[in-house]
């Protein structure tokens, strides 16, 4: 599938997000192809570290908005996917790095969010807009922000739909390394070259203690997400998101 680039070299496996023209904007099939990418790992022999990047000047946008108008099943079909992907993540038995090259919104916000390294060029932005078109949180960032940054910054980052620049993000521990945007690419292979060296059984078990003890209701968050979540799909107002947001407007919600 041309949206999502996979190569792997020298025991990394790399996942690239590949519609630069649409700043990376994902969509269901994209997100079921890039979870059956991580699942795929447990299988191999090959592969002791995977990297999720994207092209061009964003990691990714988010949910692709237009995909989302076309059909009522287009949203669901993109949350599920996402949620597989953020099973994917924590449940790979080798390190996952989000290589975050630019902004991340929306879903992809939360799969970079799930990954084991996060590691951010210093332009970059993290970006939980669902508020802005009448949703909630999903992809398990209720969980994983609050549990990275605490309850106050992940309700500003949910209600208020505000970027998070990625200097700030370090700062509050939501990622785990910064790097100027001409060094990102040498910083991430660095780290991925050290891990695909190091132990290749420890990871899993170090990943498995370190989420049971961090993310210890991520299954429940996940599952809160999706069914809120369906039932704002069927709302007035995320129409209204939808078409604001098409037309470069500010919506009017009336809780309908």
């Amino acid at each position: 599938m041309p949206d999502l680039r996979v190569a792997v070299a020298d025991g990394v496996l790399t996942l690239t997000f590949d519609r630069p023209d649409s700043l990376n904007a994902v969509t269901g099939p994209m997100m079921e192809r890039l979870a059956t990418e991580l699942e795929g790992v447990a299988a191999r022999d090959d592969v002791r570290v995977v990297v999720v990047t994207g092209t061009g000047p964003a990691f990714s946008a988010g949910a692709d908005m237009d995909t989302l108008r076309l059909a009522p099943q287009h949203p669901v079909e993109t949350m599920d996917g996402a949620n597989r992907v953020v099973r994917a993540v924590v449940g790979c038995p080798v390190p996952v790095i989000a290589a975050v090259n630019g902004i991340a919104a929306g879903v992809a916000c939360g799969a970079a969010l799930a990954s084991d390294l996060i590691v951010a060029a210093e332009s970059a932005a993290f970006l939980l807009p669902f508020s802005r078109i009448g949703l909630m949180t999903d992809g398990g960032s209720s969980a994983t922000v609050a549990a990275s940054v605490g309850r106050a910054r992940a309700m500003r980052m949910a209600l208020l739909g505000e970027p998070l620049p990625a200097a700030a993000a370090y700062e509050a521990g939501l990622i785990t390394h910064l790097a100027p945007d001409d060094e990102l690419a040498d910083l991430v292979g660095t780290l991925a070259r050290r891990l695909a060296a190091g132990p290749p059984i420890a990871p899993a078990g170090i990943k498995k203690a370190v989420n049971a003890a961090t993310l210890p209701h991520l299954e429940a968050a996940l599952d809160r997400e999706h069914s809120g979540q369906r039932a704002l799909f069927t709302t007035r107002d995320f129409t209204e998101g939808l078409d604001a947001f098409a037309e470069r407007r500010r919506p009017e919600f009336r809780g309908e």
